[in-house]
């Protein structure tokens, strides 16, 4: 692999691209087990959020995966959005969850008491804030891509 990566460098190859060659580089032969420090980052957004997240990762070529989440307060649907990603690139990708996913405010009527008979309730619209996002980032003892 280090003499495909000089080989490249100084030209004798062409037609590669470099910087896809540099992102594997610490992957050794054989298991394709890496070296670097990796994070895993998990994300937990709105749906409305997820498709463009996803979207500016892989824009700037990351691997992302994208699972269907629920639960909560409201009990609605999430994404949970996995990334994994060398320890320096952490900072790029939570500043790029913070530029795509965004909070919002919605009203929604909360369920009324149990009340006896001839008891009158009258709910009222609450105003709840939900959306952004939930962010872990996580050290992962071992990387491989098989």
């Amino acid at each position: 692999m280090r003499a495909i990566v000089r080989a490249v460098r100084s030209g004798r190859i062409a037609g590669i691209d470099q910087r896809r060659l540099t992102m594997s580089q610490g992957v050794s032969r054989g298991a394709g087990y890496s070296r670097r420090p990796m994070k895993l980052v998990i994300a937990i957004v709105h749906p409305e959020d997820a498709g463009a997240l996803v979207d500016a990762l892989t824009d700037k070529d990351y691997r992302v995966t994208r699972l269907h989440s629920q639960g909560g307060f409201l009990k609605q649907s999430h994404a949970t959005i996995l990334a994994g990603v060398e320890e320096p690139q952490v900072d790029d990708v939570l500043a790029t969850i913070r530029e795509t996913c965004h909070a919002r405010s919605q009203f929604i009527n909360p369920m009324p008491p149990i009340m006896e008979p001839g008891e009158f309730y009258m709910p009222y619209p609450v105003e709840v804030t939900f959306g952004g996002a939930t962010v872990f980032v996580l050290d992962v003892a071992r990387y491989e891509r098989i």
